[in-house]
């Protein structure tokens, strides 16, 4: 993709399958800029709007389309000087290049895109903490929706990070993000090498593993959720790992009313959370 007549560096389309595929509202596209480093265009009034609101200042640039002078797009502009956000009065034939297909509503962003963290960074942060751990596992979660899904009950329970295996494992794409909805940029995403090896990291810290398991004998609501913990989730379809489970120090069901045998994993995550989050308030 070439954008030399919005006065910006050339920049060259990643090769990361499926991330350019079907325009919709709110798409991002994965670039890489002269130093390399990942950056996304964001399309979408919504979009734009919540990651500058969420963004931590990963905002770099916003073009606007010059004809459109409506209350939505003012109140975007000012939202976007307040951060100090550089802004560029384009034609609209100008962000359907950037964007095409997208249904962009006359304003594109320009953002860096969030990047995994490491064992050593979980480390770090975990000796910094002076509130008990609290810690969402994702074992083998592949479906991005799914991870921008947790991501997001992560950041609305106070999760401190999410941590994930590097293989057989999604990683923040773009769909990520974008289900995320600004989540992405605020909970630490960690990437591991060797979750086994980092499950008996965390119990060493005193942190306790509470995994979820359709089999399990004990209810959610009857384990203590109130120390150091980390919640478990097994990944789509086939969840936990054997590893995984055998590590967990509890493992706890979701009691089920109807007929369906299972929650999404982004829904099951929420209600775990959220336990938690209801007992450590008591």
């Amino acid at each position: 993709m070439h954008i030399a007549h919005l006065e910006q560096p050339n920049f060259a389309l990643c090769a990361f399958p499926g991330l350019i595929g079907e325009p919709t509202q709110g798409i991002r596209i994965v670039l890489t800029g002269p130093n390399l480093e990942p950056v996304n265009l964001i399309a979408g009034l919504h979009s734009v709007r919540i990651a500058l609101r969420h963004g931590t200042g990963s905002v770099q640039e916003v073009w606007v389309e010059a004809r459109r002078q409506d209350q939505r797009i003012r109140e975007l502009i000012d939202l976007a000087r307040q951060q100090g956000v550089n802004l560029r009065q384009v034609s609209r034939e100008e962000l359907d290049r950037l964007v095409p297909g997208s249904k962009h509503q006359g304003v594109v962003a320009r953002t860096l895109v969030p990047t995994a963290r490491d064992e050593a960074f979980l480390k770090a942060m975990l000796q910094e903490q002076n509130t008990p751990a609290f810690l969402l596992i994702l074992d083998g979660v592949q479906d991005p929706h799914n991870l921008g899904a947790c991501l997001r009950s992560a950041d609305a329970a106070g999760v401190q990070a999410v941590i994930a295996p590097k293989d057989r494992s999604t990683g923040l794409t773009a769909t990520a993000c974008k289900v995320a909805s600004g989540a992405a940029d605020t909970v630490p995403f960690v990437q591991v090498t060797n979750l086994a090896r980092t499950l008996r990291w965390l119990k060493e810290q005193g942190i306790w593993l509470a995994g979820t398991d359709d089999e399990a004998e004990m209810s959610l609501y009857s384990a203590d959720l109130k120390g150091p913990l980390a919640i478990v989730m097994g990944g789509e379809g086939k969840g936990m790992r054997r590893l995984t489970r055998e590590a967990c120090d509890l493992l706890l069901n979701l009691p089920m009313a109807g007929r369906v045998e299972s929650l999404n994993v982004s829904v099951a995550a929420g209600v775990a959370l959220f336990e938690a989050v209801r007992q450590r308030l008591e």
